[in-house]
């Protein structure tokens, strides 16, 4: 069986409730590991919890006593975390010259102080085993920019230098921290693209087709397992072909 490594290990992902983050704790749930989602919403991420078949948190990533009260029941019941995916994220969209502060303020402070507090909270447990897996969910636009994506783009950036900065730190350590970029996947967040605008954009992805968020599962399966042992601070690309 492919991913047997994974069997029994301890997984957190946030924002874990739809897209690519249930996606994730689905495919890890598959293998046999264990795993922990979180939302914003207590009734929202247990539903999804019970219907994944996995354990849910109320958490947001922007509190950071909830997250370090979180992490630390997690420690409690299992002892351990061996593999953080930092998935949640959110969007304002808007051209710049509209943004307004608390647009800003919102998409960096989700996207960006919110992986730093969670990894922040869970890292010091894996320093103590010498072992653990951080994934970084970041997105093609952080390479290549997005009209009206000025905010949520440089969060997406900035998880390209806290990935390779924080793996070389960790890496003595036996930590391993890559990033994975998704491109165009099929969500909620892009099911409210225009289609004028989705044909548009299926034209300049050269495997013609949006991606499918088990396609970034699997990317976070791979990363995680003892098929890429040898593999750290690095961004792996799922986007057909886009970037």
């Amino acid at each position: 069986m492919f991913f047997e490594d994974l069997k029994g290990k301890v997984v957190l992902v946030t924002g874990g409730t739809r897209g690519i983050g249930r996606a994730v704790a689905e495919r890890f749930k598959g293998v046999g590991a264990t795993v922990y989602i979180t939302g914003t919403s207590k009734e929202r991420t247990e539903a999804a919890a019970r219907e994944i078949g996995v354990k849910g948190l109320k958490m947001d990533v922007t509190d950071r006593e909830e997250v370090k009260k979180g992490v630390e029941e997690i420690i409690r019941a299992e002892g351990r975390i061996d593999i953080l995916i930092n998935n949640a994220g959110i969007t304002r969209d808007t051209l710049f010259i509209r943004m307004k502060d608390e647009d800003w303020d919102a998409v960096v402070n989700t996207n960006l102080n919110g992986v730093y507090n969670v990894t922040r909270a869970v890292v010091p447990y894996m320093v103590k085993k010498r072992s653990g897996c951080v994934i970084n969910i970041s997105s093609v636009v952080g390479f290549t920019g997005n009209v009206g994506q000025v905010n949520y783009s440089a969060t997406k950036s900035a998880l390209i230098g806290f990935t390779k900065s924080l793996a070389k730190e960790l890496g003595g350590r036996g930590i391993r921290v890559n990033c994975i970029a998704p491109g165009y996947i099929t969500t909620d967040m892009t099911e409210k693209i225009p289609e004028k605008v989705k044909a548009e954009l299926l034209k300049s992805i050269p495997l013609r087709r949006e991606g499918e968020p088990r396609e970034v599962a699997d990317a976070c399966l791979f990363l995680t397992s003892e098929m890429a042992s040898y593999i750290t601070g690095t961004v792996l690309h799922v986007n057909g072909g886009l970037f």
